[in-house]
């Protein structure tokens, strides 16, 4: 689509039977209306969005407030080997206007991204076109040079940008190992002055090879991995958790979750300090879920980010 400079130029008044300038007038009135009716029809679009996560929050009130979690998050998955999926309900003590203007952001997301374990280094190019992408580097969980990891590129985009409604999607057409189209969205409407509720989707798909792979995963070093659903109670009482694909959705999905929790919570501390607490308060977390989430110590979980970051900085354009 061409600027509005650019329309009006195309548009250049002709003398003609109505006098001067009638016809460039009337094109740029006619495309001028069409954009604000494109305008106006996003902006009612993502009121009925707002809309209908404020209605979940409401239809969800009751499993919020009795949340296994002992806060309110309702975390749920799909049992699908071909397109695993995992989804976050959750209430954030974080007021809109603070979490929309970080959210929306893409280098707010490396800094988010990039406190998982796997995930080894993130850059942010900005693209001509609306949105940016993500260039992320996956990995093991533990120390690895960065040539081994494998290249998954999220396209970023911010789909709506409410004063009270929020909606960013990450996507990626190809990721590693056999598998592809990923989605990350997060959605956000404000509750009050100080809280919002969120709504995370991860997803996506695993060819054939993939699938083998990950059975394979499965039989083996992660056959003891579990996800946070409770499917039943051991000979002792104790609860049993789903395992399986729907264990991978929903520690990825709490993964992340908790990551833009850290995020969040850590925007008011001196930029030097950011990223040490960043870390902390992300490993602190997971461990509140060590059942599912614990994978190494803090001090090799500190001192890998930290040279990843290290890394990162030396790797950038110009440094």
């Amino acid at each position: 689509m061409r600027s509005l400079p650019s329309l009006f130029h195309a548009g250049r008044p002709r003398h003609g039977r109505h006098g001067p300038g009638h016809h460039g007038v009337m094109f740029w009135l006619s495309h001028a209306a069409l954009l604000l009716g494109l305008l106006l029809l996003a902006t009612e679009v993502s009121a009925q969005q707002g809309a209908g996560l404020r209605a979940q929050y409401g239809q969800l009130a009751p499993q919020l407030a009795r949340s296994p979690f002992q806060r309110p998050i309702v975390l749920s998955s799909v049992n699908d080997t071909e397109r695993p999926t995992g989804e976050m309900h959750a209430v954030v003590q974080h007021n809109f206007a603070t979490l929309a203007g970080a959210l929306r952001d893409a280098g707010a997301w490396c800094d988010v991204l990039t406190l998982p374990a796997n995930v080894k280094r993130c850059a942010v190019e900005d693209d001509a076109a609306p949105g940016a992408t993500l260039h992320m580097a996956i990995g093991r969980k533990f120390d690895q040079p960065i040539e081994d990891a494998y290249a998954l590129d999220f396209r970023f985009q911010v789909l709506a940008a409410q004063p009270q409604y929020l909606l960013v999607e990450m996507s990626a057409n190809k990721g590693p190992m056999g598998t592809s189209h990923y989605r990350l969205t997060l959605e956000a409407v404000p509750l009050d002055a100080r809280r919002s509720f969120v709504r995370l989707r991860y997803a996506y798909m695993n060819n054939f090879a993939a699938r083998v792979a990950t059975n394979a995963y499965l039989a083996t070093s992660g056959r003891d991995k579990v996800g946070f659903t409770v499917v039943g109670r051991e000979d002792d009482g104790q609860p049993r958790y789903v395992g399986g694909i729907q264990g991978i959705a929903e520690r990825n999905t709490m993964r992340y979750f908790l990551a833009i929790e850290s995020y969040l919570d850590t925007l008011s501390t001196p930029a030097d300090q950011r990223l040490d607490r960043r870390l902390r308060d992300w490993f602190a977390a997971t461990e509140r879920y060590a059942r599912q989430l614990h994978e190494q110590s803090l001090e090799e979980y500190v001192a890998m980010k930290h040279k990843e970051a290290r890394r990162q900085v030396a790797m950038a354009p110009g440094e």
